[in-house]
């Protein structure tokens, strides 16, 4: 089955994950997917096909004879989306595109090629776009789309190997898809997630992460005699966001610059909640906004009095820098093996996570490359044909490169 099948099957099938569920994984409706793969795994010849009891796929392809002490390697991309629990994801195919803007289905929306601005270098190609109702589901569909297109060629031609591993974990998108991953169970030495960006990605910083919740309890009263008495709940949030760094947003900042996100906010004059995310790929930094967000409770308490403000933290995944730069062999070889494809390496820091920060941590040092694709997370998400194909060829090299180290 060639790429772009496996890819349209694939995000039909609607996967979306629910950041507010308690089970593993959080929906139900990603397991439909699973058993899918694993079955596909199967049929394939990777006989070992499971799925483990927190909705993880795995499975492996032994290593060829005289290949046995070759380095292990493996391959992970996710299954949920984002989006509509209810949607259904009606992709069009566009074959021969000609460069120019296109009209999503029926929806009234343009996808520009103005503003997307890559659209232009796919004149001639197959581009595969949304109906503008939808996501497409490319982040990260095709990142199974390729895995699992690679293990089927590996399979039939017969090409020598070390051992290969394979994963597709759930719940990547609410930011615990690799918490309960099984490193050993999996095999792999190394491995690379494939998540995300144009072919020819390749990343290994993230943000370091958490997730910041400040509760405000007021004192009401009637405004006619609050003189020296109330405490407005409500007002105190806007005060908060206002002590902020005004530049320290995500609409003003790119790069290794990080921010502070609210994400929500509500209340009245009793009680009041801000709901943010902070990020920064620097620890230092990362420390820093803690501090800051500490002093803003601190100095709100000393005002209008203990326990007005609380501040609750979590932290997410950490920068996994910290890790590949350990194994820099993992990025010499990812860019070898995508200059070899035909491609120019296009090496930049995530302005986000991975399941590879949560799995280098564990024990599994795990780089990120692109997919091919393009505008996640929104209606005008796209990906081509012939940039899914590269991502296999990608796949293939980075096999042969680790084949060779026996």
């Amino acid at each position: 089955m060639k790429v772009e099948e496996r890819f349209i099957e694939y995000v039909k099938i609607n996967t979306v994950s629910d950041e507010n569920s308690e089970t593993r994984p959080s929906t139900s409706r990603q397991l439909i997917l699973a058993e899918k793969l694993k079955k596909e795994l199967i049929e394939l010849g990777l006989h070992d096909a499971r799925i483990d009891e927190n909705g993880n796929v795995m499975a492996s392809i032994e290593a060829s004879q005289g290949y046995e002490e070759a380095t292990p390697i493996g391959f992970v991309a996710h299954m949920d989306t984002v989006g509509d629990e209810n949607a259904i994801v009606n992709p069009q195919v566009i074959a021969n595109y000609d460069g120019k803007d296109i009209e999503l289905g029926k929806s009234g929306k343009i996808l520009s090629a103005d503003l997307y601005t890559e659209l232009k270098d796919y004149a001639g190609r197959t581009l595969i776009t949304t109906d503008g109702t939808t996501i497409l589901g490319a982040d990260d569909k095709a990142g199974i789309a390729e895995i699992m297109t690679l293990c089927e060629e590996l399979l039939q031609s017969g090409e020598p190997h070390g051992k290969i591993c394979v994963a597709f974990t759930p719940d990547e998108e609410i930011g615990r898809g690799a918490a309960w991953f099984d490193v050993e169970s999996f095999g792999a030495a190394y491995a690379y997630t494939l998540d995300g960006d144009l072919e020819g990605g390749l990343e290994y910083e993230n943000f370091n992460a958490a997730s910041a919740i400040f509760d405000i309890k007021g004192v009401d009263i009637h405004p006619g005699t609050a003189k020296g008495i109330m405490v407005n709940a409500a007002g105190l949030a806007c005060r908060i966001q206002s002590m902020l760094p005004e530049a320290e947003v995500p609409e003003l900042t790119d790069g290794y610059e990080g921010f502070y996100h609210l994400i929500e906010m509500k209340g009245d004059t009793q009680n009041a909640r801000l709901e943010y995310i902070v990020r920064h790929h620097d620890a230092a930094c990362f420390k820093a906004q803690k501090v800051t967000l500490e002093r803003i409770e601190k100095t709100l308490n000393e005002r209008y009095g203990e326990n007005t403000v609380t501040l609750t933290y979590k932290d997410g995944y950490k920068n996994m820098s910290e890790i590949i730069d350990q194994n820099y062999h993992l990025i010499e070889n990812a860019k070898r093996a995508i200059e070899e494809a035909g491609l120019t390496p296009n090496i930049k820091p995530i302005r986000g996570g991975t399941d590879g920060a949560t799995l280098s941590f564990k024990g599994l040092p795990c780089p990120n490359l692109g997919t091919g694709g393009n505008a996640f997370h929104g209606i005008y998400e796209h990906i081509t044909v012939e940039g899914m194909e590269k991502v296999v060829i990608v796949l293939h090299n980075l096999v042969k490169i680790y084949s060779e180290k026996r």
